[in-house]
């Protein structure tokens, strides 16, 4: 069966691709390539000895898209194309209303018109906002603190009014929570473009000496250190979430439409995670306390039980394993996939 994954050479994209194809699934990655790389799938390749079927293409070009849906027998999307830094959410809101919001309306109007009924969506707990309480269910209610949030929060809409026009649409909604680590090869992992947005990549920064300092935004929440509490997973776990998505639209053992939470329903602080890093890495994590950022809350995590009860899913890889396979991959790759763009 024919996957398209939308965003399929991005970080947790690449590493979807390897639990694909382990369960045997072929994805078809459609990529612009704009916080990615092939190298990663050139990697992914080497990893499972199967070979990727690579589109360079833009969700909002409806024409490449149609080129796609034609050529390719598609059983499901799965939509990870997007931007993703919340920080950045909030200094062009706009770029990511464009980006997110409107790229997935004409995917999913691609899908429409080309017969494609399956989608797996790529959302995130920040449709969540600033839970009252914790740890967070899929039933609590949505709000959002910033664009990035309120992108996803809008594209779930879409999709929830697509399934009451045509409720033979197959539709997950999969609300992740803070992805972080590295396959275990230490061959593919998290690459940003520029300066890290999120903490793991930029703790990993700082360790292996690309980056001065980590600035800790906010000492002073109510949390067990005054920095923010975050429930992180292994990107590895999250990926197979997605193939126990699929085998659910396979098995019609789910809703046409349902939401779940994928994450641990452990929250670590940003001073849990550095201590956490320096035993991984053995080396020292120099920080800074900063001023809390625009739209960061105090605490986050999930509570994934019923991910586990509605497909079978629940991550197995606890915050050492996090720490060490990111190291192991920033360690070999200091400069990520760049190193060898040029080869």
């Amino acid at each position: 069966m024919k996957i398209l994954v939308t965003g399929g050479a991005g970080y947790i994209g690449s590493h979807t691709c390897i639990a694909l194809l382990n369960a045997g699934f072929t994805p078809i990655v459609f990529d612009n390539l704009s916080n990615s790389s092939t190298i990663a799938l050139d990697r992914v390749t080497e990893i499972t000895g199967k070979k990727i079927t690579f589109i360079k293409g833009d969700v909002r070009d409806a024409e490449a898209l149609d080129k796609v849906f034609n050529q390719h027998d598609i059983y499901a999307v799965i939509h990870f194309a997007g931007l993703k830094a919340v920080g950045e959410s909030v200094e062009k809101p706009i770029l990511y209303y464009d980006n997110n919001v409107s790229g997935s309306i004409n995917l999913f109007s691609a899908m429409e018109r080309n017969k494609i009924t399956r989608v797996i969506f790529s959302s995130s707990a920040t449709v969540y906002g600033d839970p009252a309480t914790v740890p967070i269910t899929e039933d609590f209610p949505t709000s959002t603190t910033n664009p990035y949030g309120g992108s996803k929060l809008i594209i779930e809409e879409v999709l929830r009014n697509i399934y009451t026009a045509h409720p033979e649409w197959n539709i997950a909604l999969l609300r992740y929570f803070n992805p972080v680590g590295a396959h275990e090869s230490g061959l593919i992992g998290e690459d940003p473009s520029d300066i890290p947005n999120n903490l793991m990549p930029y703790i990993a920064g700082v360790a292996v000496g690309k980056l001065k300092q980590l600035s800790v935004f906010g000492g002073d929440y109510d949390t067990i250190d005054g920095t923010g509490v975050r429930d992180y997973i292994h990107v590895v776990d999250l990926a197979k979430g997605h193939v126990k998505a699929l085998q659910a639209f396979e098995n019609k053992s789910v809703d046409n439409l349902y939401t779940v939470n994928l994450g641990t329903g452990k929250g670590y602080s940003v001073l849990e995670m550095v201590e956490a890093f320096k035993k991984a890495s053995g080396k020292d994590i120099a920080y800074t306390i900063t001023a809390r950022r625009a739209g960061d809350i105090a605490c986050c995590y999930a509570d994934p039980s019923y991910a586990k009860h509605l497909i079978g899913w629940e991550a197995n890889k606890g915050l050492q394993a996090m720490c060490d396979d990111t190291w192991k991959w920033q360690s070999n790759n200091p400069n990520g996939y760049k190193e060898v763009s040029n080869n």
